[in-house]
């Protein structure tokens, strides 16, 4: 099992225990996201972090063409 495989099976079974207790799924994905950047924070510096997001902020638009 790869790594994105491993994240896209936890991330979706927290979506569905969060609609089953009728809780927003934004708030959710908050919670996630800042679990993962303390997560980063155990081994990566405030700026490589901070890099990281803005990197995922800059490319996160389905629909334009990064190539």
């Amino acid at each position: 099992m790869q790594a994105s495989e491993v994240a896209r099976k936890y991330f979706d079974a927290a979506l569905r225990t969060a609609l089953e207790e009728k809780i927003d799924s934004d708030a959710v994905a908050r919670q996630l996201l800042s679990l993962i950047v303390h997560k980063y924070l155990e081994t990566r510096s405030v700026q490589d972090v901070q890099s990281e997001l803005r990197f995922v902020a800059d490319n996160c638009d389905p629909d334009a063409d990064y190539m």
